[in-house]
């Protein structure tokens, strides 16, 4: 019998199918990008895997919040999604995007999915595998709608549920502001110089010998310790008697602890949201109709709802992603709260909804509720990206060659980000167009490269220099002439790295055989 190291984990069919992005580039719209030239907050066009992908080079590490409302796998026709996909269809979508994103948080960071009972325990045991069982933070109840459904065949659901996860045990939470509801049980029947108070326990929660000992009243009274004894030391408790924060019921057979407002930060977030706080689907819809003049989106998020989710996970300036953004709630949420966004949208609603919302919101026009409790007059901007079409395209013999629509800047660019260095071009040495170290450096040309233009490059560069050479075309005597620079052609040098022209990964049905499918399901009886 052999002995096979297992764990636990969640299998379907095409799991293990490996994925070879392409690091497409970004290409800035300047007719769509609005307000504030020097915002950094991005809105992208573009299949979002391999946005992703595209954002990961720059990006890995430094986004704070990330929050997705992907498809719910519900067996709904949405208007704008494909949301029947079949489970292992849908795991497999969710599964690559979930391995970027995790890259991409700040080591501190934290990720914020909504769902619903469909997948939420398939995506749970996903979670535990990609982010860690132990960075887990909680399964929030968010009460969607408030209203009964009486055509409902057995329950009338009212909640989604928001997974939370960290990137590390540093995540922290920060705390929500109190409200008047939350100071109800505090009063000031003594008129305590202090202020407002309520009774606090004064038990220990774990057992302590040293701390079972007897409290003397002002009167005399004995009161002996509870089970597991007193919360502190007798010394403590003696100097809390005499500052008066440890007072005696009136027959003194109680001790009574004061727990004083004016000591209490924010509210600690529980796990269950209410739609008379975060909003509703139904209050979601009426921000849609306040800002188009109909409901335009069959999906929306309450303002509210992203507010706190933003609010507690992250400061000013910290960035937010969302890369199935929809109507764009997340992105215009997160500039209202002057954090930094990323927002990414395949469908045509970017231009038929995120950019015109955007736009009114950079206006200060948008005219939502939470833009009046915010105060949000409007300011900054946005600049609006296209994700570039595939590098390589097949001609008509099936080869594949560059894609014409890619000049010079845009397929050093590429190379750059194919060859992982950062494009960067240095104006004083035209052949500097990119570094990957201080002193490693990428030049990209579509012209010949000869041995006396590499002679000349040579002379120019210091001793402890390196230069990687991308040509489409080179004197055989350059390959290796000198040590310290590498020529590689193009495009041969990254065929095979990745899959080319391959547009949308967002509805590749997997394609299963009779077999697998017998195998797998033959595999699951033995289990």
């Amino acid at each position: 019998m052999t002995n096979k190291k297992q764990k636990l984990e969640l299998t379907w069919i095409g799991k293990d199918e490996e994925l070879k992005l392409e690091p497409r580039i970004l290409i800035e719209d300047t007719t769509k990008s609005y307000g504030d030239p020097k915002a950094e907050n991005m809105l992208i066009h573009g299949d979002n895997l391999l946005a992703l992908k595209s954002l990961e080079q720059d990006f890995a590490g430094k986004i704070k919040c990330i929050f997705i409302d992907p498809p719910y796998n519900t067996g709904s026709a949405f208007e704008h999604y494909d949301d029947n996909l079949e489970h292992s269809l849908w795991l497999s979508l969710m599964k690559p995007r979930l391995e970027i994103l995790r890259q991409l948080l700040t080591n501190d960071g934290s990720i914020w999915i909504t769902i619903d009972d469909n997948e939420c325990h398939y995506l749970k045991i996903l979670c535990d595998e990609i982010f860690g069982r132990a960075n887990f933070v909680a399964s929030i109840i968010w009460q969607h709608s408030v209203q009964g459904k009486n055509d409902s065949k057995t329950i009338s659901l009212h909640h989604n549920y928001v997974l939370v996860y960290s990137k590390s045990e540093n995540f922290q939470i920060r705390h929500l502001n109190r409200q008047e509801k939350d100071n109800i049980n505090y009063s000031n029947q003594d008129n305590d110089p202090k202020g407002f108070w309520r009774s606090g326990d004064v038990r220990s929660p774990n057992l302590r010998e040293n701390l079972k000992y007897n409290i003397t009243t002002p009167s005399g009274k004995i009161i002996t310790p509870p089970e597991f004894g007193w919360r502190w030391s007798r010394e403590k408790v003696t100097e809390k008697i005499n500052s008066k924060e440890i007072i005696f019921s009136k027959d003194e057979t109680k001790i009574i602890r004061k727990i004083y407002l004016v000591d209490q930060g924010g509210r600690i977030p529980e796990s269950i949201w209410f739609g008379d706080d975060v909003g509703t689907t139904r209050e979601a819809n009426s921000e849609m109709k306040i800002l188009f003049n109909e409901n335009v989106f069959s999906t929306p998020k309450p303002e509210r709802l992203l507010n706190r989710i933003i609010q507690i996970s992250t400061l000013p300036n910290d960035f937010v992603l969302d890369s199935f953004l929809g109507s764009g709630t997340t992105s215009a949420v997160a500039h209202k709260l002057g954090r930094k966004y990323i927002g990414i949208e395949l469908g045509e609603q970017v231009n038929t909804l995120c950019l015109p919302r955007l736009k009114k919101v950079v206006d200060g026009t948008d005219g939502l509720p939470l833009s009046d409790s915010l105060d949000w007059r409007g300011g900054s901007g946005f600049k609006f990206y296209e994700l570039a079409p595939s590098l390589l395209q097949k001609d008509s013999f099936g080869n594949f060659i560059i894609d014409e629509k890619y000049n010079a800047n845009m397929l050093a660019t590429a190379l750059c980000k194919h060859e992982g260095f950062k494009y960067s071009p240095d104006e004083t040495a035209y052949w500097k167009h990119g570094k990957s170290t201080e002193t490693d450096y990428i030049f990209v040309t579509t012209g010949f490269v000869t041995l006396e233009q590499l002679d000349a490059i040579h002379a120019q560069m210091q001793e402890n220099e390196s230069l990687l050479i991308c040509a489409k075309s080179f004197a055989p005597e350059t390959e290796h002439h000198f040590s310290n620079i590498t020529i590689k052609k193009i495009p041969q040098m990254i065929l095979g790295k990745c899959e080319f022209a391959k547009n949308n990964y967002d509805l590749n049905i997997i394609k299963v055989t009779e077999e697998e499918a017998e195998e797998s399901n033959e595999a699951q009886d033995e289990q």
